[in-house]
């Protein structure tokens, strides 16, 4: 009884920890995910976008450097989207319109992220009047 247990017990945990090891799909790459595009001017388009873009899965890469299959797919949307004509910004605001401001290493500035962009700035006011505090007890 108990060997019938610990075999079903490691049967559960081999098909748990599977799992994530078949997260990618089997289909193959769309067509310009790892492909450039034949013109050099939209190609440079494209790459630059794909630059200021963040993997929606790597947390900490832009498409353009991540293997993922959805910052391929993200790439491939993008070089499609270029060779039709589509500027960049518009691309862009459509990203953003459909992933949220995440999706873009430069957050426009609006009342919900004014504490991003004021944050810097008054930690470093912070750090000087302390500093001064600081240096001023030194001279005495």
């Amino acid at each position: 009884m108990t060997t019938r247990f610990f075999q079903s017990l490691a049967l559960g945990a081999a098909i748990l920890l599977a799992g994530p090891a078949s997260a990618d799909s089997l289909m193959p790459p769309a067509r310009y995910a790892n492909t450039q595009l034949d013109d050099p001017r939209q190609e440079a388009k494209a790459s630059a976008l794909m630059e200021t873009l963040r993997c929606l899965v790597c947390q900490g890469q832009s498409i353009a450097d991540s293997d993922a299959e959805m910052a391929g797919d993200m790439r491939a949307l993008v070089r499609q989207r270029i060779e039709a004509g589509e500027s960049p910004e518009s691309i862009r605001s459509w990203l953003i319109e459909r992933y949220g401001n995440w999706v873009t290493y430069a957050p426009p500035v609006e009342p919900m992220t004014w504490p991003l962009w004021a944050a810097p700035l008054i930690l470093l006011s912070i750090g000087v009047f302390l500093a001064r505090g600081r240096f001023r007890k030194k001279g005495r």
